[in-house]
């Protein structure tokens, strides 16, 4: 699986964020009073959980030349995740969301300024020849110049033989319009990237539930071979074409704590494991472990604990 004599096991593009989280649990924004300030954006967190758990994570994005920006790259560094690609830039500050504290999918208001201002020179040829999988997140390409960006050289690296990976974590509030979308992850899908999608995402992008096989066929037919189906506390489905479906239940969590960033948590190990060279059910046993690892802590994972021993 992993590609020989690359550095970089892992580079994540999109956005890193400041997601302030409500600490008032189980309300929506209207009703929250307070934030505690977290270290957020998708392939962030991703990026992150990587390096912790002992990975080569690089980063690409683009944040403001502000107090925000200088926290997230000391956040970076202090796991490990290189940041040498993430771009500071003096006309926009850095994205901000605002989060409610809720153990479904929580509601966001977003506020995007540097986040989506991702250029070609971030992103260097003899940067994706050093790397194995190039991850990035449906959320990151929603606004150019990152989506031109992204798309474009994830068929670079698609074609220098990167593994592509992306979450579709698709959400009307950060997209122009539905047909739009649809047409861009269309056109990620055509370099065979591993899927991860949730119930949630799927019927905020179609509008309706679509029964699994559904699903999974319309991502099928776009030219992806393993697609990642993650069903909250009912656990995840996984079909791979010609293989079949591959379905376990979650692991079960008394007091759930937070659930954003649960389905980083779950993908970062899911990841892991694949550039481990792990076998398919190995892979969403140790995504499975790290979600529900994540479901018990607000915010992100633990710096305290030693993630590998949880895992292997």
């Amino acid at each position: 699986m992993k590609a020989n004599n690359r550095d970089i096991d892992i580079l994540c593009v999109g956005e890193v964020l400041i997601d302030f989280i409500g600490h008032q649990k189980d309300v929506l924004i209207n009703n929250t009073r307070d934030y505690h300030r977290y270290l957020g954006g998708s392939p962030t967190n991703v990026a992150m959980n990587s390096a912790r758990l002992g990975l080569n994570a690089k980063m690409v994005a683009t944040v403001g030349n502000d107090g925000f920006g200088e926290y997230i790259f000391k956040r970076l560094n202090e796991v490990g995740v290189q940041a040498s690609s993430v771009k500071k830039i003096s006309n926009k500050p850095t994205s901000v969301i605002f989060v409610s504290r809720s153990k479904k999918t929580p509601d966001f208001i977003p506020f995007r300024e540097a986040d989506y201002c991702i250029s070609e020179d971030q992103i260097s040829t003899e940067l994706l020849k050093e790397t194995s999988i190039f991850h990035t997140t449906c959320f990151a390409l929603s606004k150019n110049p990152a989506q031109s960006t992204i798309l474009k050289k994830a068929e670079e690296a698609y074609n220098l033989g990167c593994q592509l990976s992306i979450d579709i974590n698709y959400a009307d509030e950060v997209w122009d319009n539905k047909d739009e979308a649809l047409n861009v992850i269309k056109a990620y899908c055509k370099f065979n990237p591993l899927i991860k999608i949730s119930e949630d995402d799927m019927l905020r992008l179609f509008k309706r539930s679509l029964p699994h096989n559904e699903i999974f066929e319309f991502f099928h037919n776009e030219g992806v071979d393993t697609i990642c189906l993650t069903l909250g506390s009912e656990g995840v489905k996984l079909s791979q074409k010609g293989k079949g479906v591959i379905q376990l239940p979650a692991i079960k969590v008394e007091n759930v704590m937070d659930a954003t960033g649960a389905g980083d948590a779950f993908w970062s190990g899911f990841l892991f494991a694949y550039i481990k060279e792990k076998p398919t059910k190995k892979c969403l046993e140790v995504a499975l472990q790290l979600a529900s690892l994540k479901l018990q802590n607000v915010g992100r994972l633990p710096d305290n604990i030693d993630i590998l021993s949880k895992l292997l």
